[in-house]
């Protein structure tokens, strides 16, 4: 009976102890969560371009095309508590109306930016990734994008470059016969 006695009241001072070390364990599992769900500096930085913006739109059809221009607006917001930029564009392309939405994260757990594209000149959807490099003031995208053509997926390279506040330059491009060429740019203003 002593012996009965002794182990239960082991077994209930140990119970404090290991409910401490699950907590600590369910505590790195939180903290893990609320720093992949909270808005860092990279969704600050995105969060300075909300606002109205004016386009000045270039598009290149092929490596030696005349360049087509346009001007166009577009319209910047934070979306889901400042985790996600949506931006709305307006425009022509290719002699017709044209608009587009475009949403871009920063993922706090891979480090990087995942960007997608939907627009009414088609019916699909490009998807692309980046990093940002501090010095150049550039996220670097690369992504694929389907070609109505052919119907096999194209590789593409996208820049975004925060020039300042007020001004930033969106470049994309495409790969023609192994040589990259530029097939658009935007030069948004403030």
């Amino acid at each position: 009976m002593f012996k009965s006695l002794f182990l239960l009241l082991i077994i209930v001072l140990l119970m404090p102890t290991a409910a401490l070390f699950a907590q600590e364990e369910m505590s790195d599992g939180q903290k893990a969560w609320m720093d992949y769900m909270t808005p860092g500096p990279m969704h600050e930085m995105m969060a300075k371009t909300v606002g109205d913006w004016k386009s000045k739109n270039t598009f290149w059809m092929s490596p030696t095309g005349e360049p087509m221009a346009s001007e166009g607006t577009a319209k910047f917001e934070m979306i889901l508590g400042g985790r996600y930029l949506k931006s709305t564009h307006k425009g022509m392309a290719m002699g017709m109306p044209m608009e587009g939405i475009n949403l871009q994260c920063y993922d706090n757990a891979t480090k990087e930016f995942t960007a997608t594209w939907i627009d009414n000149m088609g019916t699909g959807m490009s998807v692309s990734k980046g990093t940002y490099d501090e010095a150049t003031k550039t996220i670097n995208f690369t992504g694929t994008m389907v070609d109505p053509m052919s119907g096999k997926e194209l590789d593409y390279r996208q820049t975004i470059q925060l020039l300042d506040d007020n001004h930033q330059v969106i470049e994309m491009f495409m790969n023609s016969n192994g040589k990259e060429y530029k097939s658009m740019m935007v030069e948004l203003t403030r």
